[in-house]
């Protein structure tokens, strides 16, 4: 039987937490700085846990 392959795009931006969560980081956080206030840009510096709809997602993708 054939084995699902890992998505190594997703398995750089993803991780999974003992507790079986899916942690990531926020977007929009490289460039046009200047822009963007600074308590946007404290909220992005933070990682997020995923929704549980779309951690089942991911996990299958990363294989964790």
């Amino acid at each position: 039987m054939g084995k699902i392959k890992t998505h190594k795009a997703s398995a750089k931006r993803f991780d999974v937490t003992a507790g079986g969560k899916v942690k990531m980081n926020h977007s929009q956080h490289r460039h046009n700085l200047g822009l963007k206030t600074a308590k946007r840009k404290r909220i992005l510096r933070k990682g997020a846990i995923l929704s549980p709809s779309m951690s089942a997602t991911v996990r299958t993708m990363i294989q964790k």
